[in-house]
């Protein structure tokens, strides 16, 4: 069997910076933590931290009144960050600055007088956080459906942003639409989708092509693997999204000579050796690395991590 795995994958810079930011205030504050829903998509990050005190919360209820409290990479909305304040909480915003980057144009654009399009999926903590900054100005495209019905104002001054993780080619599908519908319409000077996310997509489509079977090592809750999962299945072989070496299944390696293996923006590169390290033991598979220019995005530390120091 030969296994080709993908070039990059796994963490990017805005999940670096959010585990960063979780263990060095841990470092600083001693548990317990609390972080405002899962710092990343993934449960092998979420449970190791949670071994060593980190308190996920879905509600800010659960939160002590003045305790140490970070928000997560996926980003919150100033609603959230109001129940912060009255809850006197300190705050570290993980948040990743891509993602910030779509939240302040959804502002700009909604203090410009535009209807702001967001396409997304409904639910997303991204989404939710993003559609929290201005809910009267703002609307959610989910699908080419969504973008032929809505109905906005002024024709003549709309705006388009999406979410971070989404398909490359679902978005420009949607956006094809909505430029028909309105001409005028305005787009980020950059688009939103994140680099993390069009690099991980692209190599896994140049190793798919010729593959038997693809793995896609991931969470089942992370947006970024399942569009890495649905790009795969565009290919005539089957695609499993697992979450660990665990989720195996030896039939699935009975034909497959070529298997290709990419891995979520949240996945540890520890998961992936595991699964690397059984498919050589149990099937005697030679592992090939992509090659392909290393990423290079760095994001700097939250900066209330030094108040927090200092404190």
């Amino acid at each position: 069997m030969r296994v080709l795995v993908a070039n990059p994958r796994g963490f990017c810079a805005g999940v670096d910076r959010a585990i960063a930011a979780v263990e060095q205030t841990l470092q600083i504050v001693g548990p317990p933590l609390y972080v405002y829903h899962e710092i990343v998509h993934n449960q092998h990050v979420v449970g190791r931290l949670q071994a060593e005190g980190v308190i996920f919360v879905d509600d800010l209820a659960y939160v002590p009144e003045q305790a140490v409290l970070i928000y997560s990479a996926h980003g919150v909305s100033p609603k959230v960050r109001e129940q912060a304040r009255a809850r006197r909480l300190q705050t570290i915003d993980a948040t990743c600055p891509l993602v910030t980057k779509v939240h302040l144009e959804a502002i700009k654009y909604a203090q410009a007088g535009y209807s702001v399009l967001l396409i997304g999926h409904a639910r997303h903590d991204e989404v939710v956080g993003t559609l929290g900054e201005v809910p009267t100005s703002i609307q959610l495209i989910q699908t080419v459906d969504d973008a032929e019905r809505i109905t906005i104002p002024d024709p003549a001054r709309v705006a388009y942003i999406t979410q971070t993780t989404l398909s490359l080619t679902d978005v420009k599908t949607i956006v094809d639409c909505l430029r028909i519908r309105f001409p005028k319409i305005v787009s980020p000077p950059k688009e939103d989708i994140c680099y993390a996310t069009q690099n991980r997509q692209q190599a896994l489509a140049e190793l798919a092509k010729d593959a038997h079977l693809v793995l896609v090592i991931a969470s089942a809750n992370s947006s970024n693997s399942q569009r890495l999962a649905e790009l795969a299945s565009q290919q005539p072989i089957p695609v499993y999204l697992i979450n660990s070496v665990a989720d195996l299944h030896p039939a699935w390696f009975r034909l497959a000579q070529r298997v290709t293996i990419t891995a979520g923006a949240s996945t540890p590169e520890a998961v992936v050796q595991e699964v690397l390290q059984h498919l050589s033991t149990n099937y005697g598979a030679t592992i090939e690395e992509q090659k392909n220019p290393p990423e290079t995005v760095r994001f700097p530390l939250p900066g209330e991590l030094a108040t927090l120091s200092v404190a």
